[in-house]
């Protein structure tokens, strides 16, 4: 019997896939009573899809996380119509859901260049206004990275991907003994006694130099960008693409899926990972699990055995390492509860954040 141990457990992720955020247009410029001069509209504020930008990098880089339209200019002699506000842009990332707080659907960012506004700004005064200005709209939105699953799987070609998620979900992908057998997504619906659901995405598998578009490349990093947590797998025994490529052994096998991530987007090694070491029922699996939980509790004391290209600027500490035979069921059930306790940890984290940013709004509105 295998001892199913935690090596190590990291208390929560960087991964930022939601993000609340104050919003309010610029307030409308004075009008001019004596001449009939209109204010300018205040300026209005949009979210911006662009390439460029991760939900952290707006939470880093705007750590108020407000944002406000500028004013209109004031109607003068000079200018009897004032200009508008300029308009506030908030560039976010492409795959964007954006919804109030109330949870209504303001606007889709599914493509570069996709612009939602979120708070108009107000008018300007004028005759129909006795020429007295109005304030911008005011409100929270939130951003929400659009998800195709929950929990997305990353390894190898051949680790035993989509015959794990066959044992453990009600996804039927196509399974067979050589590379490349998954061309595009399959996401299966773990469910649980309390009828909690959790979605697994079936993700094609990495080669080596999918971060420079090699293989399915960018097309598969890109859907790892939209899950909550990783779930990687390896097996246990290695891991060779081709006769002309070089063995990977399982420690090798993870800390270069970890090195493409990294080289793809740092952001995706700070998601939540799980790692999942499959084909347990091969000779010999019990000592290279050993060496395997060995190397990766050390993994400084062991970096001299992979090449300097492969080794990652921060090793991922996985929540739960989790040994598993696809092909028998051995730790299946084990390792269903281990994805949902990580699930549950992380959703318990947000939801405390959540309360606490409310918090500190209403602190900043009663002492305004």
């Amino acid at each position: 019997m295998v001892h199913i141990s935690r090596i190590s457990f990291r208390k929560y992720g960087n991964f930022v896939d939601n993000l609340r955020l104050y919003v309010r247009g610029g307030s409308g410029g004075m009008g001019l009573p004596r001449l009939g001069g209109q204010g300018g509209d205040g300026g209005n504020v949009w979210v911006v899809a662009t390439k460029s930008m991760t939900l952290k990098s707006i939470k880093d880089k705007y750590p108020h996380k407000r944002f406000v339209g500028e004013p209109g200019v004031n109607s003068s002699v000079r200018v009897l119509k004032g200009d508008k506000g300029k308009d506030k842009e908030i560039f976010a990332p492409v795959g964007i859901t954006v919804t109030s707080d109330e949870g209504k659907v303001l606007g889709h960012l599914n493509a570069e260049g996709d612009r939602v506004m979120v708070a108009k700004g107000g008018p300007g005064g004028s005759f129909y206004s006795a020429f007295q200005p109005s304030k911008g709209q005011a409100k929270h939105i939130r951003l929400d990275l659009k998800l195709i699953a929950d929990m997305g799987l990353v390894g190898f070609p051949n680790a035993g991907k989509s015959s794990l998620l066959t044992a453990m979900s009600n996804a039927t992908p196509q399974i067979a003994s050589y590379a490349f057998t998954t061309l595009k997504p399959e996401v299966g619906k773990l469910m649980y006694p309390d009828y909690k659901q959790i979605s697994i995405a079936d993700l094609p598998g990495l080669i080596e130099g999918a971060h420079i578009n090699k293989g399915m490349g960018h097309k598969f990093l890109k859907h790892v960008e939209r899950t909550k947590q990783l779930l990687f797998v390896v097996d246990v025994c290695g891991f060779q693409l081709a006769n002309k490529t070089p063995f990977r052994p399982a420690f090798e096998a993870v800390q270069l899926l970890t090195k493409e991530l990294e080289l793809y987007k740092e952001e995706l090694v700070l998601k939540p990972a799980l790692l999942v070491v499959n084909k347990m029922d091969l000779p010999s699996a019990e000592d290279k699990l050993q060496e395997l939980k060995e190397q990766l509790q050390n993994p400084d004391e062991f970096s001299d055995l992979l090449p300097d290209d492969m080794i990652p600027k921060n090793y991922i500490t996985f929540r739960h390492v989790v040994p598993v035979s696809a092909t028998n069921g051995f730790g299946i059930d084990h390792l269903k509860s281990c994805i949902r306790e990580s699930l549950d940890e992380e959703a318990a984290i947000a939801i405390k954040a959540i309360h606490q940013d409310r918090l500190q709004t209403l602190r900043n509105q009663s002492s305004s």
